[in-house]
């Protein structure tokens, strides 16, 4: 009998690129901009769908020729005051959540640990219900109190899952018990509001992005932006903080300073999209996981996160606006897609640790 040898494979790691310049030096992964690039190609051509689909139906390069050129009558308008500002918010709004979500799993090493389900979301439209109803304040008071809602229920999460450090499975706990208590008071609130107020708060508080002006998605982007580039920065201490925390301190990292900066910036972005569209769920949660798996990397990868979270947010407020019987918010469609998700994501769970 003859046995047949055959080489074996071997493994020279994945393939990176490197860049440095003025004493920094980064390294890119190829695969994940890949990914990240035909994500963010895939969110494009969705939002270029949504631009030219609607009750006023026109070319592609009749919307393109449109922006910004005032001679080109009712098309400049439903381009320039209609569509575009709610295209580019679900691209941003969709690219903070898969991020901030990303960042909060990468800390609690829990797949389940996005922001909407350990509290921060409701923290922040606790935040902004109180000022919608109690003081009754303008859109900035509005996105203030959102932030300071956010930032307090992050306070009070990190404080009651604190023994000797943060644990993951310690936070989620404690932020799902803060989270159904303030979902409670959320409902008081509502209740005991005004008539009008209590309305306008109800839709807003399924998540939506009709009516988003081009003043809110300026705030919002600026917001949103520097914290993104603050998370970019940070992203080498997430990814070592992964490790587990004697791994991370082995390697020169300050623990709980870089946690408690990542979960302020994590905050940040919830918070901002809160202000603006409500409490989106399930965005955070879903994107974070679909890029990590799109990018076959070995962490928890911002940039796969956000694109896919604004391809996911972008794809679900076209199908909330074009392909229902009737427009409903996209909080609406972002719950029932995100449902299955979870419940996939569980049964995936559950089996990898059985």
């Amino acid at each position: 009998m003859t046995t047949t040898l055959r080489p074996t494979r071997v493994d020279f790691g994945r393939r990176t690129l490197r860049w440095r310049r003025l004493g920094l030096r980064v390294r890119f992964d190829v695969r994940t901009i890949l990914v990240s690039a035909a994500l963010g190609a895939a969110a494009i051509a969705v939002a270029l769908l949504s631009l030219v689909t609607g009750d006023y139906e026109m070319s592609l390069g009749e919307a393109i020729g449109a922006i910004g050129d005032p001679d080109a009558g009712f098309a400049y308008t439903v381009v320039n005051e209609f569509r575009m500002p709610r295209i580019l918010a679900a691209l941003l709004f969709g690219a903070a959540l898969g991020a901030g979500g990303a960042i909060f799993q990468s800390i609690t090493r829990n797949p389940l640990a996005s922001p909407d389900i350990i509290g921060m979301s409701a923290g922040s439209h606790t935040g902004a219900l109180v000022v919608l109803t109690w003081i009754g304040g303008s859109f900035q008071q509005v996105a203030l109190g959102s932030v300071i809602g956010g930032l307090g229920t992050a306070a009070l999460v990190y404080v009651l899952a604190y023994s000797r450090g943060v644990q993951g499975y310690r936070m989620i706990v404690a932020g799902i018990a803060v989270a159904a208590m303030l979902t409670s008071l959320n409902t008081w609130l509502l209740l005991r509001a005004e008539h009008d107020t209590a309305v306008m708060a109800s839709v807003w508080n399924i998540g939506t992005l009709n009516g988003t002006s081009w003043s809110q998605v300026r705030g919002s982007a600026l917001t949103i932006g520097v914290l993104l580039a603050l998370a970019g920065v940070m992203a080498r201490g997430m990814r070592q903080l992964e490790l587990g925390d004697e791994a991370a301190r082995a390697h020169g990292v300050r623990v709980e300073p870089v946690r408690v900066a990542l979960i302020l910036v994590a905050v940040g972005l919830t918070a901002t999209v809160t202000a603006v569209a409500g409490p989106i769920a399930f965005v955070a949660l879903a994107a974070p996981q679909i890029g990590i798996r799109l990018a076959r990397s070995a962490g928890m990868s911002l940039l796969p996160a956000a694109t896919t979270g604004a391809l996911l947010l972008c794809s679900a407020d076209f199908v909330a606006q074009h392909v229902l019987p009737e427009q409903m918010p996209v909080g609406i469609v972002t719950v029932v897609l995100g449902g299955v998700f979870l419940v996939w994501l569980l049964i995936h769970e559950t089996r990898s640790r059985a």
